[in-house]
């Protein structure tokens, strides 16, 4: 198992008055979010320790509500916030992890991909950029001496490491280590680099800000998606919309629990992504999905879409029907989306209106659902 240990627990002083950077808005989202979700997106990490301030462990409870997610409390220096992390990993059943900066939110998961396809054969991996500009030497603002740059290197974070070593040299290490390979070096670990990447760059200064936003702005992937659905009323009591199941004197039709909410808003997903519709993926004639709660339809879309590194920014759904009364459960159904796609209450929209007793829900013949949905590339 590969963890992922997100150090931010530092109060970023050089980047301007305000708030901490990892808190700072950019691209309309805290910064600590772009790498907090990219690391939760990537298919081959499955758990994030969180590292934050010990001032800022009132928020912690949202992050760790996530199942993926835990939270530890950092110290007074980077590298016994570090330490925290690994310790919260230690006897959790991960054999490698990958030590990162919020600072940098910028990472992408070809990044991550090849640090940790290089833990395959090396105890340490971390990526680098060559030194490509000339070295000087200051010398009371003039320039002295200059450097060689060959075979220098501008060092760059997650570093990767098997867990059980790199604690294990953090437990044994005095203290004032400049980052992780440090660290293991003290602990004669042998790090392989491995290539960087220019817009995995550090955010120290306030200009950083407006460069990183620069980048996001051409990179920033936003898909939409429309979903439609309608089902027949039936024998039954009751008719089950967004997962909740409401008392009524007739049910819904389908080969599922025909959940049109649901379905219309996978399907709403599954048009964002181009992958068809829910029959493409849950075929009507395969008798395994008969009676199958429609949550599953929907997790299964939010999972496509986060293998492809989008994650879902908000969905709207309106119910069209005489009957039954969607306003006294719009609340309940709002909570039920917002649990299943993990998503903000304040992102999730659920309404209802009437066709004015025209068609075939104005003769209570059935009910219809239209849902929206966006997606931004995380």
């Amino acid at each position: 198992m590969t963890a992922a240990v997100i150090v931010a627990a530092g109060r970023g002083t050089r980047a301007g008055p305000g708030l901490p950077k990892q808190w700072r808005s950019l691209g309309g989202r805290a910064l600590l979010a772009w790498p907090l979700d990219t690391f939760r997106a990537h298919p081959r990490i499955d758990r994030v320790v969180l590292v934050l301030h010990p001032d800022d462990m009132g928020v912690a409870a949202g992050y760790a509500a996530h199942p993926d997610v835990d939270v530890a409390e950092g110290g007074e220096t980077r590298q016994a916030s570090v330490r925290a992390g690994l310790e919260a990993l230690d006897a959790g059943g991960a054999d490698r992890v990958l030590i990162h900066d919020v600072a940098r939110p910028l990472v992408d998961a070809a990044l991550i991909d090849r640090v940790i396809d290089a833990l395959d054969d090396a105890q340490g991996a971390a990526p680098a950029l060559p030194v490509v500009d000339a070295l000087w030497e200051g010398d009371g603002g003039k320039v002295g001496a200059i450097r060689d740059r060959t075979g220098l290197y501008r060092a760059q974070t997650p570093q990767g490491f098997h867990l059980g070593v790199i604690l294990d040299a953090h437990r044994a290490h005095p203290g004032g280590a400049s980052d992780d390979v440090a660290v293991a070096q003290s602990a004669g670990i042998g790090i392989e680099i491995v290539r960087g990447s220019e817009t995995n760059f550090k955010i120290t200064e306030p200009e950083d800000f407006a460069r990183a936003e620069a980048i996001l702005e051409h990179r920033m992937d936003i898909r939409t998606g429309t979903g439609f659905d309608v089902h027949a009323f039936g024998p039954g009591d009751f008719v089950t919309l967004c997962g909740i199941p409401i008392p009524h004197d007739r049910g819904l039709l389908g080969h599922s629990d025909a959940d049109v909410a649901l379905h219309a808003l996978a399907d709403a997903i599954y048009g964002a992504l181009a992958e068809g519709d829910i029959g493409r993926h849950f075929p009507p004639s395969d008798p395994q999905w008969r009676g199958t709660a429609s949550h599953v339809f929907l997790e299964h879309a939010a999972g496509l879409a986060a293998q492809e590194g989008l994650s879902i920014s908000n969905v709207d759904l309106t119910l069209i029907c005489e009957e039954p009364k969607i306003t006294p459960h719009a609340r309940d159904m709002i909570e039920r989306v917002a649990h299943i796609l993990d998503l903000s209450e304040r992102r999730v929209s659920v309404k209802a209106t009437t066709s004015e007793g025209l068609g075939f829900t104005g003769r209570r013949e059935g009910i219809a659902a239209m849902a929206s949905v966006t997606l931004v590339s995380r």
